[in-house]
C-alpha cells in the first residue's frame, strides 16, 4: 500500500462570479522514501495540490470531493486536532520563502524548540539537544551559534537550511517542498536541491517538489506529474517523461528551456497564456495553445475542442491528449492485422 494516496481530488473556490474548479480529478501516490515532482506554469495548481494535503486550503476554498489517504488515514474528514497530530509531525511543509515561515522576533533556537514541544513531551534542554542537531544535518556552519540568531541575521541559503531543519524535527514520513529555492541564486540553489534529496535518501522520507523548474527535477526525483489548469495532463517516471515527452505542452515546457534554442535565436515559447479557472475552455484545456491541434485534421480538431481527453499508457507515462491517443492507435493496428 502507497504511503500516500491521493483520488480524484476535487477542490473548488467560490467567488462572486461563481464557483471556480482550482482542482479536478487528481490523481497519485507516494511510496515511503519516494520523491514525486510537481511541474507546471504559474496557476496550474501545483500549489493547491499542496496546501490540499495538510487541508490549509483558506477560504472561500474547499475540498470538494475526492480522498487523500496517508498511511491508510483518510485525511478529508479528519478534524483540526487530527490533523494537528499530522502536520509538521508526519508531514512537513518547506515553503517559497523562508522569511514569510519564519518568525522575526524569535531567535532560530526558540522557534525549533517550541516546534519540538508543541508536538512531543519534552524538556527544553532536549528540545535545543535536537535542534542543534538537526542544523548540524543540514550543514549550517557554526550552529551552536546559529541557534541564538534571528532571522535577519542569516543570509538566504542559510535561512532555507533553518527551513529545512525545522521539517526535519519531528522525522516526518513525507516533506512537501513548495518551490523551495526560488529566491536563491543558482548555485545556492544547487546545494539546497542536492542537501534535500541526501536527507531524503538517508531517512527514508518521502518528497513532494513543486517546482516549475525542469533541470531540478529531473535531478532530484523519480517520477513527476505535469498539471495544467488544475488538471494532471501527464505523469510517470521522470527520465521518460524528460527524454521522450508525450503530451504536446510537456514538449513545449521542454522546448522553451534556454539549452534548447539557437545561439543568438529567440527562445521557444508557448502561444499564448493559461486559462483562467473560471473561463476554461471547453474540451481540452491546453487546445487553443496546442501546436499539435492547429495542424490536425477536423475530427482530431473536434475531440480537442469538444471533449476533456481520458488518460492512455505510453510506456510507463499516462497523458490525458487526444492527438497521443490516435497515434497509440494508428501504432496498435498493424500489430493487431499481424496477429489475425
Amino acid at each position: 500500500m502507497a504511503l500516500l494516496e491521493v483520488r480524484d481530488l476535487d477542490v473548488r473556490f467560490a467567488l462572486r462570479q461563481g464557483e471556480v474548479r482550482a482542482l479536478r480529478d487528481v490523481n497519485f501516490t507516494l511510496d515511503r522514501g519516494e520523491r514525486l515532482g510537481i511541474v507546471g506554469e504559474s496557476g496550474a495548481g501545483k500549489s493547491v495540490v499542496a496546501f490540499s494535503l495538510l487541508n490549509l486550503i483558506a477560504r472561500p476554498g474547499h475540498i470538494a470531493g475526492g480522498s487523500i489517504r496517508f498511511d491508510g488515514q483518510e485525511l478529508t474528514g479528519l478534524g483540526e486536532r487530527g490533523l494537528r497530530r499530522i502536520r509538521g509531525n508526519r508531514i512537513s511543509m518547506i515553503f517559497q520563502d523562508p522569511l514569510m515561515t519564519l518568525n522575526p522576533v524569535l531567535s532560530i533556537g526558540e522557534q525549533m524548540v517550541e516546534c519540538l514541544k508543541a508536538h512531543r513531551r519534552i524538556s527544553r534542554r532536549e528540545a535545543r539537544t535536537v535542534a542543534l542537531h538537526k542544523l548540524q544535518q543540514v550543514q549550517i556552519p557554526s550552529p551552536a551559534t546559529r541557534l541564538d540568531q534571528y532571522p535577519h541575521e542569516l543570509s538566504g541559503g542559510m535561512r532555507q537550511r533553518v527551513i529545512i531543519a525545522i521539517a526535519l524535527l519531528l522525522d516526518p514520513d513525507i516533506i512537501i517542498a513548495d518551490e523551495p529555492t526560488t529566491a536563491l541564486d543558482v548555485t545556492i540553489q544547487a546545494e539546497i536541491m542536492a542537501l534535500l534529496r541526501e536527507l531524503c535518501e538517508k531517512h527514508n522520507v518521502g518528497l513532494i517538489l513543486i517546482t516549475h523548474d525542469l533541470g531540478v527535477v529531473s535531478q532530484v526525483t523519480q517520477r513527476m506529474l505535469v498539471m495544467y489548469a488544475g488538471r494532471v495532463i501527464e505523469q510517470g517516471p521522470t527520465r521518460e517523461i524528460i527524454n521522450d515527452p508525450q503530451h504536446p505542452y510537456t514538449q513545449g515546457l521542454m522546448n522553451a528551456l534556454p539549452q534548447m534554442a539557437t545561439p543568438g535565436s529567440h527562445l521557444n515559447q508557448i502561444r499564448g497564456s493559461m486559462p483562467s479557472l473560471s473561463q476554461l475552455p471547453p474540451g481540452c484545456a491546453f487546445h487553443p495553445r496546442c501546436d499539435f491541434m492547429h495542424r490536425a485534421d477536423g475530427s482530431a480538431r473536434h475531440a480537442c475542442a469538444e471533449r476533456v481527453p481520458d488518460f492512455v499508457a505510453s510506456g510507463n507515462c499516462r497523458v490525458a491528449c487526444h492527438m497521443v491517443a490516435e497515434m497509440l492507435a494508428l501504432d496498435a493496428r498493424p500489430a493487431e492485422e499481424e496477429a489475425r
